[in-house]
């Protein structure tokens, strides 16, 4: 009987060990980074052309992820970063999305751990101060209907540029303009290859929240 004991809680116990959070979430498609035209970035709307840009408002946004180990996982996120919704026609489908993260202004649940972060195990701050996101398709999912599309985009981290496809909501409205996604991505297609300890292994795919928001102008 104790040995029948031993087994059930130690399934118990593996059965909570390896919960990932990363399972229940959409896993990104990653391919080699499109190449795109590169347009310059503007701070004012031009309505005579069909166009508007919207700053992402920091106040209203939020940049977060959540990493897993086999004993547990660590929830964080990015306290600094900017970025642009170019609008064209006031059609979702063809607008853009811009975002620049400011990699020092990481932060996690663990003090440690978001020092770690910073160093060239991870993403190696010293060398590569942000990562940026720009958007080169944005196209409604008919499947999962009104307000759902499906995002791709070229992802530069710790010095490398991928193209990542995602899953994401976006609402845009008369005064404002909201992009919502969770997703995850293998941090290895980034160059982040740092295993952790031998009794205590990284997962390799981290969640990805975004919750943009911004105000349209008048």
């Amino acid at each position: 009987m104790k040995i029948l004991a031993l087994i059930v809680v130690a399934f118990a116990l593996a059965g909570v060990a390896c919960e990932d959070p990363a399972a229940r979430t959409s896993k990104a498609v990653t391919a080699e980074p499109i190449s795109v035209e590169t347009t310059n970035v503007r701070s004012e709307a031009n309505p005579a052309s069909g166009r508007e840009i919207v700053a992402l408002s920091q106040e209203n946004s939020k940049l977060e992820f959540v990493g897993s180990k086999v004993t547990g996982r660590h929830d964080g996120g990015f306290r600094q970063f900017s970025g642009t919704i170019e609008i064209e026609d006031g059609l979702v489908e063809k607008s853009r999305v811009a975002v620049e993260i400011e990699m020092a202004s990481v932060y996690t649940d663990a003090d440690g751990l978001t020092e770690h972060l910073q160093t060239e195990d991870f993403f190696l701050v010293r060398d590569f101060p942000k990562a940026l996101f720009r958007s080169t398709q944005i196209a409604p999912d008919a499947e999962k209907g009104e307000g759902h599309y499906t995002v791709t985009g070229n992802l530069t981290l710790r010095g490398t540029e991928r193209s990542v496809t995602f899953p994401a909501m976006i609402s845009l409205t008369g005064d404002a303009v909201a992009v919502n996604a969770e997703f995850s991505i293998n941090r290895k297609d980034f160059g982040i290859i740092y295993a952790g300890m031998a009794n205590d292994l990284i997962r390799d795919d981290v969640v990805i929240k975004m919750d943009l928001r911004s105000m349209r102008k008048a």
